[in-house]
């Protein structure tokens, strides 16, 4: 949680919630996942704000300083999330691998044309 002393007041801002799925934009259904992935591969906050414009500027940056300031417990995050993704993703191609064959062979010939 960000603050800032403003005169006889302090004030502060959240810019990112846990819930049981993940983490959040506050406020939004906007993923952290979606945040960081971006900023690793090289945008500005000002070019992910402009492809959220669900999120201002501000918000993008607040997010931004969550990450950096919690990295090691993100990143652990994200990497579980990749390990769950692709057990899935293994799970689903062995319980139908007619289906995953069938699709492969589409996206060739589709590419191939």
């Amino acid at each position: 949680m960000q603050q800032a002393d403003c005169g006889d007041r302090t004030l502060s801002e959240e810019y990112v919630t846990k819930t049981d799925s993940g983490y959040y934009v506050a406020g939004t259904r906007v993923s952290l996942d979606s945040i960081v992935y971006a900023f690793l591969a090289g945008q500005t906050a000002e070019a992910i704000a402009q492809a959220f414009p669900l999120l201002t500027l501000e918000q993008v940056y607040g997010a931004l300083t969550f990450y950096l300031a919690h990295r090691q417990d993100v990143d652990a995050y994200l990497s579980a999330q990749r390990e769950d993704f692709e057990a899935k993703r293994t799970a689903a191609v062995a319980s139908d691998p007619m289906f995953y064959q069938k699709l492969a062979a589409s996206r060739g010939t589709r590419l191939a044309s």
